[in-house]
């Protein structure tokens, strides 16, 4: 029987670390280990925050805490295989956990999208139509939207998640990364994936892809309504809200972006490239937002601020 054996719905595929650098997988989680814990803290900071202040009770604190808690998501569902692999080199995954893990990873990928367009629309209520701000994002819209876009971004893609289980992957069995990714498992599968490469592309394009336009669309309508404020403060002063939104949009899409790159059209280039990128994609929106937040939002500035002096006071 050839060595490249059919693999079917009870095979283990092998995840992958740093090739050529397996010596060092001790030392290299320590910097790993610590950004998972900075963005777990700082996101748990900020939900605390928003939480127990009654003055950030507001859509854009409401929309700035399901973005915390999505970043939680993405961290607690990639932390296990990641450490794994490089703390006790558990590089075997089974079939159904895999696609279990892709699942979340891919929901919570298209969840932090769905909520930097929310926000983006948040913005643009705010500074274009400040008197009706209130009245437009009340918290039970506030709630309507997250629960749509949250139900839209975990169903979406079921069909091509499902479809996994029954290919047969007849390649080998080594991933790119040390968690799974859909265009990892469809690379290795000798069945025909078309429609999963066909409807994959699809939700991109209308998920994240129609998420980055209307983003655009909001601040093209934010600019145009800031140019037409007469005082020069005042422009300055409706930016500044958008600054830390628009950091946390270039640090969600400007990775996804490279690591689509990379596994499209750079396929033979160095392992390390493909693991760098991965770890970005899935370490730097969780690590950013909380400190792009924290510093630039004055109110949850004053809030973690004032947090700690009553902790030092005590």
């Amino acid at each position: 029987m050839s060595i490249a054996l059919v693999i079917n719905s009870s095979s283990n595929f092998l995840l992958t670390g740093f090739p050529g650098l397996e010596w060092a997988h001790h030392w290299i989680s320590i910097p790993v280990f610590s950004v998972y814990l900075a963005a777990i803290l700082g996101n748990c900071t900020i939900l605390h925050i928003i939480r127990t202040d009654p003055s950030l009770h507001q859509p854009m604190y409401y929309f700035l805490a399901m973005l915390a808690s999505i970043d939680l998501g993405l961290c607690v569902s990639t932390m296990p295989t990641v450490l794994g692999v490089l703390w006790l080199d558990l590089r075997g995954i089974h079939l159904y956990a895999c696609v279990f893990q892709l699942y979340f990873v891919h929901s919570f990928s298209y969840m932090e999208s769905s909520m930097l367009f929310a926000m983006a629309y948040d913005r643009f209520v705010a500074i274009t139509n400040p008197l009706r701000y209130s009245t437009k994002l009340t918290s039970s819209r506030v709630l309507k939207i997250t629960v749509i876009l949250g139900l839209r971004s975990t169903m979406i893609i079921i069909p091509p998640v499902v479809r996994l289980l029954w290919f047969s992957y007849c390649r080998h069995n080594t991933l790119s990364h040390s968690y799974c990714l859909h265009q990892d498992l469809i690379r290795l599968s000798c069945s025909d994936t078309k429609f999963n490469s066909f409807y994959s592309l699809t939700v991109i394009l209308l998920s994240m892809g129609s998420d980055l336009l209307f983003i655009l669309l909001s601040y093209a309508m934010i600019f145009r309504s800031v140019l037409a404020i007469a005082s020069h403060k005042e422009q300055l002063k409706a930016l500044n809200t958008c600054v830390s939104h628009i950091l946390a949009v270039l640090c969600f899409y400007v990775p996804v972006l490279g690591l689509s790159i990379v596994h499209r059209f750079a396929k033979h280039s160095s392992p390390i490239i493909h693991i760098v990128m991965g770890n970005v994609y899935i370490l730097f929106p969780p690590l950013m937002n909380p400190i792009i937040y924290s510093i630039k939002t004055q109110q949850i500035r004053r809030a973690i601020v004032r947090v700690i002096s009553l902790r030092q006071a005590r």
